[in-house]
């Protein structure tokens, strides 16, 4: 029997040190899956390391990490991302965006016919009220549903995870809006399976953004606030957070506010600016594309600095083509008072839906890259009497979390806690 110890007593100790001298002195296992956010205006991809537990968001086009949600077919093929932007004014009809809004949902006629007034490409709804987009393709009609969109778009941030990781990838956690139903994620989950990749878990973004603040692991939280303000939509959620645990206890947004309607007052007050001292209209589209570039740009320059200084060439002016024009932060508060306010309406009413006062929530986190406006920050700070957790890029948040929870379910150490996420019956409350 004492020998038999002993020998149980030893191999527990080998494998013990066997694990200790892999972890300290054996390359880290390259990720098993990757995580992406498929995002209403921009999506990204990231991985899990073990050993170190850093989370990497890669490197998906020309330097950046996140790339715009478009798709543009041409007549020499399709772009994807900046490129599919990048000529959008020359091809409205065939540049795709927005498509998560419509993926795996069901539309009536009337719906349809007011869409169609927002949207420069062509929509139609078959048999079951699901949207196609009709495309006109080297003189050829076709058609292209919203999961192969998303589609082309995974395809593409899984070959630049290949290529930064120098491995094969085909496996993905996705996230998802917390108030999409069943038939919303298994499109999304076919997306991602025409894409080539094997979804192993598809997780609600609010937990996402927990995750990656890593306030799953703290035991004295319970109400959890994520507000997401991105380019085209404000989302927010309140979590019960215990341990591993997440309950959604209320959502409700805005799906006509975000980045880009700011973006919108800029450029409509600039437009108004150069026409008066040019004495004539802007209508060209290259230098109204050259205008929306430089008025996203001087947003995102505004978020660090007091003013910023826009210049650029507009070629329809002629001899006078340059213009220039200083922007102060002020004045884009100014521009867009009324749209910042209406940030806090959702706030106001998930609270009073689950009858919390302020005071009551244990921590407040930022999603979307709209949530970096000072002003924002500020108007969410004032209500709640608190700062926002602003630790993590609000823009990578929610890639940042899948990537951790592809990193729990790959078994990439130390990870241990995973997100399990209860059911709810919660609805979305729509606020516009």
């Amino acid at each position: 029997m004492g020998a038999t110890f002993i020998i149980l007593g030893t191999s527990i100790l080998a494998i013990f040190l066997a694990g200790y001298f892999a972890q300290h002195y054996l390359p880290p296992p390259k990720p098993k899956i990757v995580g992406i956010d498929l995002g209403t205006t921009y999506s990204c991809v990231g991985v899990y390391h073990a050993v170190s537990g850093k989370v990497d968001i890669l490197e998906a086009q020309d330097g950046h990490k996140c790339i715009p949600s478009v798709v543009a077919y041409s007549d020499d093929g399709i772009l994807v991302g900046y490129k599919a932007v990048a000529q959008s004014e020359h091809n409205p009809r065939n540049t795709i965006y927005d498509a998560k809004r419509f993926i795996g949902k069901v539309f009536s006629k009337e719906e349809l016919q007011i869409l169609q007034k927002t949207y420069p490409f062509m929509l139609e709804a078959d048999e079951h009220g699901m949207i196609r987009y009709v495309l006109s393709v080297n003189n050829t009609e076709q058609r292209v549903r919203p999961e192969d969109i998303g589609s082309t778009i995974i395809e593409f941030l899984k070959n630049a995870a290949v290529q930064n990781l120098t491995s094969p990838v085909t496996k993905v956690v996705m996230s998802v809006p917390a108030e999409f139903d069943q038939l919303q994620r298994n499109y999304t989950r076919k997306a991602a399976n025409n894409a080539g990749l094997e979804v192993f878990r598809i997780i609600n973004e609010p937990t996402a953004a927990a995750l990656a603040y890593g306030l799953h692991t703290k035991p004295s939280l319970s109400n959890v606030l994520v507000i997401d303000l991105g380019g085209g939509t404000l989302d927010v959620s309140l979590l019960n957070v215990q341990g591993g645990m997440f309950l959604t206890q209320g959502m409700a947004g805005n799906n006509i506010l975000g980045g880009e309607d700011f973006n919108e007052r800029l450029h409509s007050y600039l437009k108004t600016v150069i026409e008066k001292r040019h004495k004539q209209s802007l209508t060209d589209k290259e230098d109204l594309q050259t205008l929306r570039l430089a008025v996203e740009d001087a947003k995102i320059n505004l978020t660090s600095s007091d003013h910023t200084f826009l210049s650029i060439h507009l070629h329809s002016l002629g001899k006078n083509s340059l213009f220039q024009e200083r922007i102060t932060r002020s004045k884009f508060e100014e521009l867009n008072s009324d749209l910042f306010k209406k940030v806090i309406d959702p706030i106001q009413t998930v609270l009073k839906a689950t009858n919390l006062p302020p005071e009551e929530i244990d921590e407040i986190v930022l999603v979307g890259g709209s949530t970096r406006i000072p002003k924002v920050r500020q108007l969410i700070q004032e209500f709640f009497n608190k700062k926002p957790n602003t630790n993590i890029d609000p823009e990578l948040a929610v890639a940042m979390g899948v990537s951790v929870q592809a990193g729990i379910i790959g078994g990439m150490w130390p990870l241990t806690v995973s997100a399990v996420e209860l059911p709810t019956r919660v609805k979305k409350i729509q606020i516009n």
